[in-house]
């Protein structure tokens, strides 16, 4: 029989509530349980004590009889003490990621975002080192044109 310590979900709708058990693995989520050794209750703030409540003795004879926990189970009795570190799985699967199709066209559209960016930039820089030699040639003044004499047309 593979035994598991495990969350039983208790309370109503939107207001959950959470037995922990000893319960063969077998057995449905919210159905018989061979122990109930603690509760959770995600309705009170992080820091109140009466949030998480472990009966330690039973917990760690479990434990010794080779009972496995969930992750959350795992995560709340490494933070009592009871267990070592509760490791993060860091191997996360690939199905989340977008297909190879959509990955090619997001690396196409950042390659364009990037030169646009770029483009944009020296666009930038030019004007301003236009406006900058503007400021520094000196104004030139018109020079005074002759006036213009008026040519008779030959007769």
């Amino acid at each position: 029989m593979s035994v598991k310590i495990r969350l039983s979900r208790k309370g109503i709708k939107k207001r959950p509530f959470y037995h922990i058990v000893i319960a063969n693995s077998r057995n449905a989520r919210d159905g018989s349980f061979i122990e109930k050794v603690g509760t959770y209750n995600p309705m009170l703030p992080r820091e109140d004590a009466k949030r998480i409540t472990l009966v330690t003795d039973r917990i760690k004879y479990w434990l010794s009889q080779g009972a496995q926990t969930t992750d959350k189970v795992a995560r709340f009795l490494s933070d009592a003490g009871l267990t070592g570190k509760y490791v993060v799985n860091t191997k996360q699967t690939k199905k989340p990621l977008p297909k190879a199709k959509a990955q090619e066209r997001a690396k196409v559209l950042a390659e364009k975002l990037a030169a646009a960016e770029e483009a944009k930039k020296q666009a930038e820089e030019a004007a301003k080192a236009e406006f900058e030699a503007k400021e520094e040639a000196p104004a030139e003044e018109p020079t005074p044109e002759a006036p213009k004499t008026e040519e008779t047309p030959a007769a």
